[in-house]
C-alpha cells in the first residue's frame, strides 16, 4: 500500500496559464485648461422645491446684485452672499400673480422690478417693499417677456403672443408705441447697451427685427433670418453685434455690416433655450483682463461657453435636468441656471483677494494674523450719515443743492385757497399791471371773473374802474381789458348811477378812451399821407 501511494504523485499532469500584464489606465478627461478651471471654480449650490419650470432668470445691476427667479405663479429674490454660507433660502417672494410668470427684468438702478405673466398682464414692483406700483394691462393674449432698458428708467418694453411688440410709458401707464411687424409669437427681447432707442426682438416665425422708437412708421429697421423659431436673443457689449437662440444653434450677427452673420455655433444636441453673456478673467504677460463669452443652456442639460472672438466653444457642463434659462452676475461672481423641474443650480465665485489671503494664512496650520484694514465709509454704513457739517465731500459723492423756497404773493395764496374775489381785490390794490391781468386770465380760465365783479362791493369796484380807465388802451391788454369794461359796465350800470365815485371813474374811462380814439384817427390820417408816397419812391 505504501508503494502506491508513493507513485500517486508522480501521475499528476501540471498545467502552466499566462497571466495577463497589468495596462495602465487612460485618463478619462483631458487635462483642464486656464479657462474650464475658471468656471469650474464657482461653486455650486442646489436650491430645490421651487414648484416649477424656472422660466426666467434676471440680476440686479446694482451692489449686492439681488438676482430674482420666476416659477409658477411667483417671483423669489435671493442674495448671492447667502451661497457662500450654504443658505438657498429666499430673502422675498412676490405672489400677487393670477398666471404663469413668463419673464422678469430689473430696472438699471435696482429698485423697481418687471415682471409679466400669461394673462397678459405686466406689473411694476418695488423691490424693497415688494408693492405693486403699476399695472399695464394691454395685450390680448399672453405676455412671453418685458424688458427694461439699459439706458432708460421711464419706459419698458413687452411682447407675447399677439405679435405684437409694445414700449410702454411706465408712469403714464400709457403705450407709446405698438410695433406689429412679426407673423408669429414674440418669444424675447434685448435692449442696446449704448442706444436707449434701440432694441431688438426675436420670433416663432423664425425672424430677429432691430427696432428704432425714433422711426415715425413704426416699422423695423433691420432683419434678419435665424432659420428656426428664436427661443432668446442678445445684444453683445459692443452693441453692434447680437447673438440668436433658436433650434440647437446660437448664431452671431452683425449689425453694422447690414444683418450679416458671423458664426453658427451648432454645439447642443437639443433646443437651446437661453442665452447671456458672461465674463472670464484672463492673464496675458502679468496683466488681468476681462474678456466676454456667451452663456447658452439647452434641453440637453448642457451650458456651453463659446468664444466669440476665436469662434470656439471653451467650456461645457451637463445638468442632470433640462435647463431653461442662465443669468450671469454684473460682478462676474456668480452665475445661476434654472431646470425644468425647479430647480436653481447657482454658482459662487470666490474673490481673487480671498483666495489669496485663505493660501498665505493657512501656511504651517497657522492663521495669518494682519491689521484689520480700515473701512471706508459708504451709504449702506449708518455712521456715513453722521460724519457732520465739516465733511467735505468727496469725488463720488452726488451733492443735493437746497432750493430756495418761493415765496407767494398774497394773491396767489387766495387763489391756491379758491378764495377768487379776495384774490382779484388784493391785487388790484397792489397796482402792479401785470400781476392784475395774469390774475384775471387765471380768473377767466376758472370762468369766476364775472362773478367776482358781480360780487364787488362799491369801493372794491372803484378800485377795478381805476385800473380799467388806466389800462383799458393799454395795446397789450386791450384785448382782455376792452371787454372786461363792457361786461362791468352792463352789470353794475345801476351801482354806478347811485354812485357819484363810481360816475367820476366812468368819466375818467371816457376820456382815455376818446383820447385814444383820437391819437387812433391820427396815426390813419398819417397812414393815409405816407402810403401814397412810398407807392411812388417804390416804382422808381
Amino acid at each position: 500500500m505504501a508503494e502506491i501511494r508513493a507513485e500517486e504523485p508522480a501521475s499528476t499532469i501540471s498545467k502552466t496559464f499566462l497571466i495577463k500584464p497589468k495596462l495602465k489606465s487612460k485618463p478619462r478627461s483631458l487635462p483642464q485648461t486656464p479657462e474650464s478651471k475658471y468656471w469650474s471654480s464657482f461653486k455650486s449650490t442646489k436650491i430645490p422645491n421651487l414648484v416649477s419650470s424656472i422660466s426666467s432668470l434676471s440680476f440686479s445691476p446694482s451692489p449686492p446684485h439681488l438676482f430674482a427667479a420666476a416659477y409658477s405663479a411667483s417671483v423669489s429674490l435671493f442674495s448671492p452672499l447667502s451661497l457662500s454660507d450654504g443658505d438657498v433660502s429666499s430673502s422675498s417672494t412676490i405672489s400677487s400673480f393670477s398666471d404663469v410668470v413668463s419673464s422678469i427684468s430689473f430696472r438699471n438702478d435696482g429698485l423697481l422690478l418687471a415682471a409679466s405673466d400669461l394673462s397678459g398682464l405686466v406689473q411694476i414692483f418695488d423691490v424693497k417693499t415688494r408693492t405693486p406700483l403699476r399695472r399695464l394691462r394691454s395685450h390680448t393674449r399672453p405676455v412671453r417677456f418685458v424688458k427694461y432698458p439699459v439706458l432708460d428708467k421711464l419706459h419698458l418694453l413687452s411682447g407675447g403672443d399677439d405679435a405684437v411688440v409694445k414700449f410702454w410709458d411706465v408712469a403714464g401707464e400709457s403705450v407709446v408705441l405698438d410695433l406689429m411687424g412679426h407673423k408669429d409669437y414674440v418669444r424675447c427681447s434685448d435692449c442696446s447697451p449704448v442706444s436707449p432707442d434701440l432694441f431688438v426682438t426675436g420670433s416663432y416665425d423664425h425672424t430677429v427685427k432691430v427696432w428704432d422708437v425714433r422711426v415715425e412708421n413704426s416699422r423695423s429697421v433691420l432683419e434678419v433670418n435665424h432659420g428656426k423659431p428664436v427661443e432668446d436673443v442678445i445684444y453683445l457689449p459692443s452693441g453692434g453685434l447680437i447673438a440668436t437662440a433658436g433650434g440647437n444653434s446660437v448664431k452671431i450677427w452683425d449689425l453694422i455690416g447690414g444683418g450679416r452673420m458671423v458664426y453658427s455655433m451648432e454645439s447642443h444636441n437639443k433646443t437651446v433655450t437661453s442665452i447671456c453673456v458672461g465674463r472670464v478673467r484672463k492673464e496675458n504677460d502679468g496683466a488681468e483682463s476681462m474678456e466676454d463669452r456667451i452663456l447658452s443652456v439647452g434641453l440637453d442639460g448642457y451650458i456651453k461657453v463659446f468664444d466669440f472672438g476665436n469662434m470656439k466653444v471653451t467650456h461645457s457642463m451637463r445638468f442632470p435636468a433640462p435647463l431653461m434659462s442662465v443669468s450671469f452676475s454684473p460682478d462676474c461672481r456668480t452665475r445661476v441656471i434654472g431646470t425644468s423641474n425647479g430647480i436653481i443650480f447657482a454658482g459662487r465665485r470666490k474673490g481673487k483677494e480671498n483666495v489669496e489671503s485663505g493660501r498665505v494664512g493657512n501656511v504651517l496650520g497657522f492663521e495669518s494674523i494682519s491689521e484689520p484694514e480700515r473701512r471706508v465709509l459708504k451709504p449702506t454704513y449708518f455712521r456715513y450719515f453722521h460724519r457732520g457739517q465739516s465733511e467735505k465731500p468727496t469725488e463720488g459723492d452726488y451733492l443735493v443743492m437746497r432750493n430756495k423756497k418761493i415765496k407767494l404773493a398774497e394773491h396767489d395764496k387766495l387763489l391756491k385757497k379758491f378764495r377768487h374775489k379776495d384774490a382779484l381785490v388784493s391785487v388790484l390794490s397792489r397796482k402792479n399791471r401785470e400781476n392784475v391781468v395774469a390774475v384775471m386770465e387765471e380768473l377767466v380760465a376758472r370762468k369766476k371773473l364775472l362773478k367776482c365783479v358781480s360780487n364787488l362791493d362799491s369801493d372794491e369796484l372803484g378800485l377795478l374802474l381805476t385800473f380799467l380807465s388806466k389800462n383799458a388802451t393799454m395795446p397789450r391788454y386791450s384785448s382782455l381789458l376792452m371787454g372786461l369794461t363792457k361786461k362791468v359796465i352792463e352789470m353794475r350800470v345801476e351801482d354806478i348811477r347811485n354812485s357819484d365815485a363810481l360816475k367820476g371813474h366812468i368819466r375818467n374811462l371816457k376820456r382815455s378812451i376818446e383820447e385814444e380814439l383820437r391819437i387812433q384817427h391820427s396815426l390813419q390820417e398819417i397812414q393815409g399821407i405816407i402810403s401814397p408816397l412810398l407807392r411812388i419812391a417804390g416804382r422808381r
